[in-house]
């Protein structure tokens, strides 16, 4: 058994965090593999996006700590397993060219729970549940915690559920827009894979295309954001993609996307 496995569907791939026994907590090995399968998605032309979720009844515990020899305070250093391991994976997801579903199916705590809200579009199983889990253990929230939060949830939830360390459910997750959506047990993977399945068959250089916009967004005034949508409605003007959906609109058809620029 691996610590990550990856099966390849019709146009996209489901990547699974494969450690149930440890409710797939995180290794540096793990997440090596990790990042190497989200890089080998982005170089496969035939790939056009991909499902991330998790073995067994949970999505992901956060770091597994008994992997990690930290406890000596005095030499440990965690900002290096910080920059080395979970920055270029969470970057990695956020710039992703692919759009990156992420089916939450069981507890996502710690970095779990961040690895999670770096996806394009989360899901998660009714019985699923969110916790930023690093104050019980006298650290700070990483793998863009920090950054995430207040973005998706504003400034007084974040802080709350930073310093609280409160777990709260999939339906209060959606309620407040941490994530897409809630839905039952028995659906998850079906509609994930469903919604993956859809953006495979979209435009899925422009998908990208938007993904960098909404992400410059966070950072830009009005006029930067204004000429970074120009140059990008630019590029996507001039892809097959934009010109086979406008002759697709006005012969009232289906497009046929191929996801090239």
């Amino acid at each position: 058994m691996t610590d990550i496995s990856v099966a390849e569907r019709t146009g996209y791939r489901v990547i699974t965090l494969n450690r149930p026994d440890k409710l797939n907590a995180t290794t540096a090995p793990m997440l090596r593999a990790l990042r190497a399968a989200f890089e080998n998605a982005a170089d496969d032309r035939a790939c056009r996006a991909v499902l991330l979720t998790g073995a067994g009844r949970g999505f992901c515990a956060g770091q597994d700590l008994a992997a990690v020899n930290t406890l000596d305070t005095a030499t440990a250093d965690l900002g290096a397993l910080v920059e080395e391991l979970y920055n270029p994976l969470i970057l990695l997801i956020r710039r992703h060219p692919l759009p990156v579903v992420c089916a939450v199916n069981g507890i996502a705590a710690g970095a779990g729970a961040n690895l999670a809200l770096a996806c394009d579009i989360v899901l998660a199983a009714r019985s699923a549940s969110f916790v930023q889990a690093f104050a019980r253990i006298g650290l700070i929230p990483d793998a863009g915690g920090t950054w995430a939060l207040p973005r998706l949830v504003g400034d007084a939830r974040a802080r709350a559920l930073a310093l609280l360390a409160e777990k709260i459910s999939a339906e209060q997750a959606a309620a407040w827009g941490l994530i897409w959506r809630m839905v039952e047990d028995a659906a998850l993977m079906a509609e994930a894979e469903a919604i993956t399945a859809h953006l495979a068959a979209q435009p899925t250089a422009t998908l990208g295309l938007i993904k960098r916009a909404l992400l410059a967004s966070a950072e830009n005034d009005l006029e930067t954001q204004l000429a970074l949508e120009r140059d990008l409605q630019r590029e996507a003007g001039r892809s097959g993609d934009y010109a086979e959906g406008a002759r697709a609109f006005l012969e009232k058809r289906p497009p046929r996307f191929t996801g090239r620029a």
